[in-house]
């Protein structure tokens, strides 16, 4: 998909709402279209955060890696944003993602990004404020999730 296009993409995005289009331009040149098939791994915990994900179509089960399986922590399906670990040094993913069921994203290179950042700090202060916005409403949803889980027990 050509960049004009990926930017036409971005703009109905809910995420990306409210941008200007210059804003989408250099976001789109970061971006590229992605499949996962059903089970397989987005990222791992530990890895090198190096991209986050707009997830198109689909849905992504966010997992706790533990003994003797992983914990889903949030499933994600489509306009919604996986992964922030890309934004906060030393850029190292916390938790895993794996695709329920085949997934089509947009995947932005973080290394691109940042850079955009740097030359362009309105535009990282936008994307802070929108990524916190997430960030916030995730931990919520985690902490009753947790509430609820020490309720049963």
């Amino acid at each position: 998909m050509e960049k004009r296009s990926l930017k036409a993409v971005l703009a109905k995005q809910e995420f990306f709402k409210g941008l200007s289009d210059l804003h989408l331009e250099i976001l789109a040149g970061c971006a590229a279209n992605t499949r996962f098939r059903a089970s397989q791994y987005i990222f791992r915990e530990g890895e090198l955060a190096e991209r986050f994900f707009l997830i198109r179509q689909g849905q992504v089960a966010v997992e706790l890696p533990t003994a003797p399986r992983n914990v889903i922590v949030q499933s994600l399906g489509p306009d919604e944003v996986l992964g922030w670990s890309w934004l906060i040094p030393p850029y190292r993913w916390h938790l895993a993602a794996r695709a329920v069921k085949t997934t089509l994203a947009l995947s932005f290179d973080a290394k691109c990004i940042r850079a955009k950042f740097d030359r362009d700090p309105a535009l990282g202060y936008e994307f802070h404020k929108r990524f916190s916005m997430i960030t916030s409403r995730r931990l919520e949803e985690t902490l009753l999730q947790l509430l609820a889980v020490c309720r049963q027990g």
